[in-house]
């Protein structure tokens, strides 16, 4: 059926928005598990395995697709294997640093991506993307800067969560491979099950708590997080452009500090206001991406047959 350019963006500009509203309330589960934080990460996969195999096998059955070939699934490997080495060191920070701290430094893939984005389409930012990114950066540096000072304990967290972000840049450049032949449920669902024994051999070196005994935070972390988190983003991974998806992560720290305020006391300020401010200036200036010519293309445009 056909969809018109104008449909198809905004309902992906919408599953980003989805997508990184989900994935802030990441660290608020993480932290009420009552497993270590890298089995938490663990449960996260294996309880979402199931329901995304489902929705895989569902989608290749209405749609016809086939199946991965080649180097595709070296790519869901190494991607799966990149997520959970993301994600283990993520949560480990998580518990070492602010809720606004762990979210925005796990996703320094902001700026990541898009620069991988430029390189692959061999062009520099234009001058409107130029400024969209400075604001960007801008913004996340006051939301960070204001955390740093009070507490520079915060320092070991903080050096996880940028070792994540780099990792999560690295998940995204591979994904944009996968996504190329497959359609977003079997992308992802073939990535959750290739994280699931590095993560758990991960947790059982630190001597972590596998087992909970309360599941209702590892339940929610599976389907907020990875089910409708990360479901949302690689759907929108196949269909925006870089620069659009690594400004959008910004979102995460923006909902995630306003969690740290409610549950944890992390209050709010004036400069983390200027910096919410700042972050949605460079989102609205970056959001119609059918209107500059110059703007890079998808990372990964997915056949129309496997959408």
């Amino acid at each position: 059926m056909y969809r018109s350019p104008t449909s198809s963006t905004s309902g992906a500009l919408l599953a980003v928005v989805v997508a990184n509203t989900a994935l802030a309330f990441g660290p608020l589960f993480v932290r009420m598990a009552d497993t270590g934080p890298v089995a938490a990460a663990f449960w996260r996969m294996a309880l979402a395995v199931p329901v995304l195999a489902v929705a895989a096998v569902t989608m290749r059955r209405q749609t016809g697709g086939g199946e991965p070939r080649g180097r595709i699934w070296l790519f869901v490997a190494l991607a799966g294997i990149a997520f959970a080495a993301d994600l283990g060191t993520w949560h480990l920070g998580i518990i070492h640093t602010t809720m606004a701290n762990a979210t925005l430094l796990g996703n320094s893939a902001t700026f990541l991506f898009p620069l991988w984005g430029f390189l692959v389409a061999r062009a520099w930012p234009t001058r409107m993307q130029g400024v969209a990114l400075l604001l960007a950066a801008l913004g996340a540096g006051l939301l960070m800067g204001r955390s740093y000072q009070l507490d520079p304990r915060h320092l070991t967290g903080d050096l996880l969560c940028v070792l994540a972000g780099v990792l999560y840049a690295g998940y995204f450049i591979l994904m944009a491979d996968v996504r190329r032949a497959l359609a977003p449920w079997p992308a992802l669902a073939l990535s959750s099950l290739a994280a699931l024994l590095p993560l758990i051999g991960f947790a059982m070196l630190l001597g972590e708590r596998i087992v909970p005994q309360q599941w209702t935070p590892l339940i929610a972390l599976a389907l907020v997080c990875q089910i409708l988190g990360q479901g949302c983003m690689i759907y929108a991974l196949g269909r925006l452009p870089p620069l659009v998806i690594g400004l959008a992560l910004l979102i995460q720290p923006a909902v995630a500090a306003t969690i740290g305020w409610v549950h944890f006391g992390e209050a709010l300020a004036a400069p983390d206001f200027v910096g919410i401010a700042m972050i949605a200036a460079a989102l609205v200036l970056v959001r119609d991406t059918r209107r500059n010519a110059t703007e890079a293309p998808p990372a990964n445009p997915v056949p129309e047959e496997t959408r």
